[in-house]
């Protein structure tokens, strides 16, 4: 897939990063923050700063991407997407904004408060294992005339996660480390190639995956996009593949993928909210790299760690373990 890679320039994230500033949807330009400005207690020895996707319009970093991919289109076009739920927020947020229709296949794993805010919009959703998604995709297309808006897969989408790692830059120009949660791969590929095309080449750029859901890490093993049976309690972060364009963008400019537990993903979510910060798991486990200290030579460094969702219930987080401090 060098042609991804070829395609995916800087000028084109710079182009997405301008079309989604000026998109009626209110894409917001959301805080870097110093953790020392937050209310976390933390025994770190980096110099650490939080990027709050978890603070975007409809609760994560995917209405970048969808924006980005809706410019595009024309009015009378039918949609379908697969998501757990944050980009398929995003595509019913975006879709009932402009007029149109548009169906979200998730699978059953998902949280039904996901189902229940998607249908809000006005767009349908039909549940069901993660192994049949793409097959029930070709249904909707064959079926009824949908075009396929990629979750995951698309340049236009990863141009659009390109802009937070423009932002990221505004802010510090050369940090040393960069954590991005990585499912599929969009917002890793996306931040990656910013960063790496802007000539900050001396950035590192870890991606973060659950264990039990590291389709990316198990890629890199590889060197080919691979399919899994993931399961996590980060759904987002459990694809049942790796996307082509994302794993040949990521193999260009990712250091390496960090893998973290679910027990360790729930106790950054704690921990966070602890601390007032909203995160959902699938936007945590960056964080838990960090705090579970997965990341190598960070000593006296920058480290960036976008928290890229907060699409979390009440009920779910009172299933969490209280934890306090690190």
């Amino acid at each position: 897939m060098n042609e991804a890679i070829e395609n995916l320039t800087l000028e084109m994230i710079k182009d997405a990063r301008k079309l989604i500033k000026e998109s009626p949807l209110g894409v917001i330009n959301t805080q870097l923050v110093p953790w020392t400005q937050t209310s976390l207690h933390m025994d770190i020895s980096c110099n650490l700063y939080l990027k709050l996707e978890n603070m975007q319009k409809t609760g994560s970093f995917k209405i970048r991407g969808v924006t980005n991919q809706l410019v595009k289109k024309t009015k009378g076009e039918k949609f379908v997407t697969m998501s757990a739920g944050n980009y398929g927020k995003s595509f019913a947020y975006a879709l009932n904004h402009h007029g149109f229709q548009g169906k979200v296949l998730m699978p059953d794993t998902a949280p039904p408060t996901r189902s229940a805010i998607i249908t809000k919009f006005g767009i349908e959703v039909e549940r069901m294992p993660s192994r049949l998604l793409m097959s029930g995709v070709e249904r909707c297309i064959a079926e009824s005339n949908m075009t396929f808006l990629h979750s995951f897969d698309d340049l236009d989408l990863i141009a659009g996660y390109g802009s937070i790692g423009l932002e990221i830059l505004d802010v510090i120009p050369s940090p040393d480390v960069i954590l991005v949660c990585c499912g599929g791969g969009g917002l890793l590929s996306g931040v990656a190639a910013a960063i790496k095309l802007s000539n900050c080449s001396n950035t590192r750029v870890y991606g973060v995956e659950p264990e039990g859901a590291c389709t990316m890490h198990k890629s890199f093993i590889e060197k080919r996009p691979v399919s899994l049976n993931a399961k996590s309690i980060a759904v987002g972060l459990a694809p049942p593949f790796a996307g082509t364009m994302t794993f040949a963008i990521c193999q260009r400019y990712v250091e390496d993928i960090l893998l973290v537990t679910d027990e360790e993903i729930m106790r950054a979510v704690s921990i966070l909210y602890n601390a007032g910060l909203v995160v959902e798991p699938s936007g945590a486990a960056a964080f838990a790299a960090l705090t579970e200290n997965k990341v190598p030579d960070i000593s006296g460094k920058t480290i960036v760690v976008i928290l890229s969702g907060g699409n979390i219930s009440k009920q779910e987080l009172s299933t969490f373990p209280d934890y306090t401090a690190i």
